[in-house]
């Protein structure tokens, strides 16, 4: 059953997604980039007031040059607060495959979980997701980097989307479907058989991922979560 993640910026956020029903609670900096990085001791935080009720994820920031360096180190840093999945942006940069093996070591230790960027990646590489697999990755979602064009239907067909969470369920991997989605795209991606779907601008005042959370909204993606986790368990028992 899919289900759906909700990116948070503080305590405060993390208790009002949990109570909405969220299955991930997401820590991420919607100011600073597509997957801007919040401080470690407010990621630290948000585990402690989470409390094991539903899994934490963390972004570790946008690393363009993937300098291999760099990301490892915030990586460590940013499991270091608790979280159970590390997630770590892959930019098409002449560095990224000596960035993934400086991280494959890290995949005995800590939960790591690649972002693909759907309006970088038109053609959404398969065989990366191949790469991350032998790695050692957790897992892949796919969101966009540019938020203010357009959301992920946007940029990629259904199909595609299709071929990439059925590669990553093949592959072993958990799989993910983000990027500026709205409580109306769940009926079109839930059926794809993502894990998770993630949200941020969805589940806040006016759409606008930069502003505070806003309970009705949440309970729409909630809402229509359930709706279509019902459809689905309605669908098996027709089988």
């Amino acid at each position: 059953m899919t289900g759906w993640l909700a990116s948070v910026t503080d305590v405060g956020e993390a208790r009002q997604v949990l109570a909405a029903g969220a299955d991930i609670v997401d820590a991420k900096n919607p100011h600073t980039g597509a997957l801007g990085a919040l401080p470690l001791d407010t990621v630290r935080a948000i585990v402690n007031a989470v409390g094991g009720h539903a899994p934490v994820s963390a972004t570790v920031g946008d690393f363009p040059t993937m300098e291999p360096y760099g990301v490892v180190h915030a990586v460590d840093m940013m499991a270091a607060t608790g979280v159970d999945f590390v997630k770590i942006g892959l930019f098409r940069a002449p560095a990224l495959h000596d960035c993934l093996a400086a991280l494959a070591p890290l995949c005995s230790q800590h939960r790591l979980v690649a972002v693909l960027f759907a309006d970088r990646n038109p053609d959404i590489d398969i065989g990366l997701a191949d790469r991350l697999a032998e790695c050692g990755f957790a897992g892949i979602m796919l969101d966009t980097l540019d938020k203010s064009a357009g959301g992920l239907l946007r940029h990629q067909p259904v199909a595609r989307l299709t071929r990439f969470v059925d590669h990553a369920r093949h592959l072993g991997l958990i799989s993910g479907l983000a990027g500026s989605l709205r409580a109306t795209d769940i009926p079109v991606l839930a059926p794809l058989g993502a894990d998770y779907l993630g949200f941020r601008g969805a589940l806040c005042r006016s759409h606008a991922r930069t502003q505070s959370l806003d309970a009705g909204a949440m309970f729409a993606v909630s809402d229509a979560i359930v709706k279509m986790r019902g459809v689905s368990a309605q669908t098996m028992a027709c089988v």
